[in-house]
This record gives structure tokens, sequence and C-alpha cells, in this order.
């Protein structure tokens, strides 16, 4: 979850920040529960008829109402079949890292589209500078529907919220959904039937397999077609790629381009293949680095199948190069995010899995192999083929995100400052209780040796640095602290 992830985007380039500022919108566009606006309708979980949760607007409500003359025949026959699954094979009561009342509450609540707003920045110290003129962009999972069966917190459709500034003063503030395949499927359907690695096979054998079944007889019938348009949520991040454009991300599938116009308002441009379009690939890092001198940035994507890691770059025109194949990497790792310096790139190979039969035991796809020795990996950041990566074994990291990486000493030594998941067996169940912990990495390229440094006892998660600092070293970092 990186509800956090952030830009604050201005032609010709981009600045990551962490803000600590209010924003007050100066149209009401949310409420107490007993105060709602009247373009909101607030939806009753059937469990809990105390708890509301505004989630539709007023046409929503009207489409709702309309359902069975709206949607085919087809369409309501594959949504009873979910609910069937939701209401009689799913155990009950849903762990709470499951259950969507529990997921979806307080601050992590869904919230509405807003077309852009007047608002005013209140609080937060003094006035923001007036050489920021463009846009704050925030991304973040929020479902358009909400789920009857299992819900993880990673799962909600992305939404973007976009502060639009001019001269250092706020002008407008939006909230729109990024429109991607699984988002268009799903609001025809009137339900959200999309699978999720981490919510759809955790009800237990039965409830799995019936899902792959009902998953597969929609995309024989037409209505779901992830292998060519994907079904990633786009919930991730936010980068933006010099003479390219701002995308939405997420390490699933495919980035989507976004723009923000004039107005303040925010639209989905579409998938973008990054002119791979002989042999298109399905999907890439929510967490590309961008060299701001060259233009150039480093991806990569992980596989469940050989090879199960793939590294490339996309130069500074878009055009996305050649794979590079890291055969040495012998199963599926789950590798959130990675580093780059000025020679190499780092991939942090910890416990956190992908094994897909596992579904047959009626679990996640995505777990962790508590008895696997995590490692670092280093390559040279334009390398061709894999002959010259080299690993370290790193007993006890495991890296969820890399918020900066430099060399230092000629290149003899390489810095990495990264989140460690001490406790990465609770990372899937709750955030926090993984005990998240920024550390300085160093390592000594000729010896080969790791040294760790711990640069906090607390909570530290979700970091961001100045992207002119990117693959440099930095003195100031941006981060999300616990309470």
């Amino acid at each position: 979850m990186e509800a956090l992830s952030s830009s604050f985007t201005y032609p010709p380039w981009s600045i990551n920040v962490s803000s600590s500022i209010r924003i007050h919108v100066k149209k009401k566009i949310t409420a107490n529960i007993n105060n709602l606006p009247k373009h909101t309708t607030p939806l009753t979980f059937e469990s809990n008829p105390t708890r509301q949760v505004i989630i539709t607007t007023q046409h929503d409500q009207i489409k709702k109402n309309n359902y069975f003359k709206n949607k085919s025949l087809l369409a309501i026959i594959f949504n009873a079949f979910d609910r069937f699954i939701s209401t009689f094979l799913d155990p009950s009561p849903l762990r709470p890292f499951l259950d969507p009342e529990h997921v979806l509450s307080g601050h992590y609540a869904p919230v509405e589209e807003l077309p852009p707003t007047a608002c005013e920045v209140v609080g937060g110290g003094g006035p923001l500078p007036r050489c920021l003129d463009g846009a704050y962009i925030r991304n973040g999972p929020n479902p358009r529907l909400i789920p009857k069966g299992p819900y993880h917190l990673y799962d909600g459709d992305g939404m973007l919220h976009v502060l639009r500034i001019s001269h250092g003063k706020p002008t407008t503030f939006c909230s729109r959904h990024v429109y991607t395949h699984k988002h268009a499927v799903e609001g025809e359907a009137g339900y959200p039937f999309v699978p999720s690695p981490f919510a759809s096979c955790n009800g237990g054998v039965a409830a799995s397999m019936a899902r792959l079944l009902l998953i597969l007889a929609r995309i024989v019938a037409g209505k779901f077609d992830p292998l060519n348009q994907g079904f990633g949520t786009a919930n991730t991040s936010v980068a933006l790629f010099r003479s390219i454009g701002v995308f939405a991300l997420c390490e699933s599938d495919l980035p989507y381009k976004v723009k923000v116009t004039e107005e303040g308002d925010i639209t989905t441009l579409g998938r973008h293949y990054f002119h791979e379009s002989n042999k298109p690939f399905l999907n890439m890092t929510a967490h590309p680095k961008i060299d701001r001198e060259t233009g150039e940035a480093f991806a990569y994507r992980y596989n469940v199948s050989p090879p199960y890691l793939s590294f490339f770059r996309i130069d500074s025109e878009g055009r996305k190069q050649k794979d590079v194949p890291i055969c040495s990497m012998k199963k599926c790792t789950m590798i959130h995010d990675f580093g780059v310096t000025k020679n190499f790139a780092i991939f942090p190979d910890s416990q956190i899995v992908v094994n897909p039969f596992w579904v047959l035991g009626g679990r996640s796809p995505v777990g962790i192999d508590s008895g696997k020795v995590q490692r670092i990996g280093f390559i040279p950041r334009y390398a061709t083929d894999d002959c010259e990566m080299w690993w370290i074994d790193s007993p006890g990291l495991n890296v969820l995100h890399c918020v900066n990486a430099w060399e230092e000493d000629g290149g003899a030594t390489i810095v990495v400052v990264a989140t460690n998941a001490s406790k990465v067996e609770k990372i899937f169940e709750s955030f926090h209780s993984s005990e998240l912990r920024m550390e300085k990495i160093t390592i000594n390229v000729k010896a080969k040796t790791v040294e760790r440094n711990l640069l906090s006892t607390t909570f530290l998660e979700l970091g961001a640095v100045n992207p002119a600092y990117a693959a440099k070293k930095n003195r100031f970092e941006g981060f999300n602290r616990d309470g």
C-alpha cells in the first residue's frame, strides 16, 4: 500500500515531496455520515448496519436501481456465481486484513471522484514557495466497487489526487480514478470481479478454485481480456518520464499514461507500451529509476516462469530497449523496488516470493519463504547479459523500498538507503506490524561484503528523495511515519 506515493510535477522536471499541509476544499465534498452532501449516497454493510461508507454518487445509485435492465444476462449470471462464492464458500468471518468492512474503514474508506474544485492550503507553517508552479499528484488504492468477498488493502483501483498550484498558491483540487481495463470491465459488469493475488485465493481451496473457474469463464465469454489489456490497478506510484509524460503504475501491469489539464483535471490517456509493438510485454515495476541527466529510465519485471527477473531500460525518447534476463534467479521473488547508481542496478532478493502452485492449496500465490537466505544482486546498468551479475548473501534483509543508492570512493563502495521488514511474515497482514525500519546498507565492491546500519528505531516507510539527487549522495529524505 503506497497511498503516500506522490510527485510534484512541472515542466520540465519533477520533484517528489513529502507534505504536511492540509487542503481545505471550498466546496464541501465529504462529511459526517449524519450530514451528507446531497450528491452522495451511503452504503450500509450488511453485517454491520451501523457502519456506513460513502462510495456512490446519485448517478451510480440510479444505475444500481436499474441493474437488471442494464446488465446482460451473462453478466447477471456471472455476478450471481460470484455472490454465491462469497456467501457460501468463503470462510466466515474473514480474517481482519481480508475483511472489506475492516479494511475499508477510517482513513481507508473509499472516496468519490471530485472534479477540479477551488481550494486553499490551511496550516502547515508558512506559505508555499512562489517557484512551485504545476501539480502535486498523489496515487493510492481507492476501490470503485465494494467487494463482497476477501479484499486486501493493496487491491483498490488507483485514484490520483491532484493539487494544482500556480506561483505557490493552490488553485484547485481534483480526484480521479485511473481508467484501467479493470476499471472498465468491472464498471460494465457492475461487480468487482478482477482477481487479486493478495485476496482472491485466500478463502480456502473450494473458494479459490471456484473463483479461478469463474474468471476463466469471463475470459472465454469475452468479458475480460487480461492477456492483451492487463488486469492491474495502477494504484502504486506516479512517475514523470522526461519528454514522454506522467504515468500511474503498479507492478502487475504496464503503466497508464495520464495528463493534467489546464483546468486542473486529470485524464487517463491509456496503457503505454513504450513502442514495444513487435513483442509487447505485460508488466513492469511501479518504481522505475529515472536519470535526470540522460533522460533514461531503468526498470524491470519479475515473472512466475523463467526468466524470473528481466532488467531493461527505456531511452530518452521513450523506447524500451532489449531485456536482460537474470538467469541466476532460480525462483520468483516479489521484488517490489530496486536501486540504481551511476554504474549499477541493485536487486534485493528477499523472502517475499511468488508461487502460483500455492493457489491449489487455497492460499495466496504471494507469501513468505522463511527458509530462504536473503541476498543482494548487482549488475552493470548498461549490461547486455547477466554474465557480470554478482550476489552477496545478506541474512535478515527483506527490502521493501529503496529510497536512494549511490557510489563512493570512486566506485569502490556502494551505499543503499532502504526499508527492511524485520518481521516480514506480517507484511501482508499489517503494514506497520512488519516493523519496517530504515537502514543504510554499505557494500564493499572488491571484498563483496555488506555492512548494515539502522538509521531509525521507529517506523519509517514510503521514503522519497529529491530526484535531482537520485543515484547521488544525498542528505535529506522524506518519509511516512507511523502515528
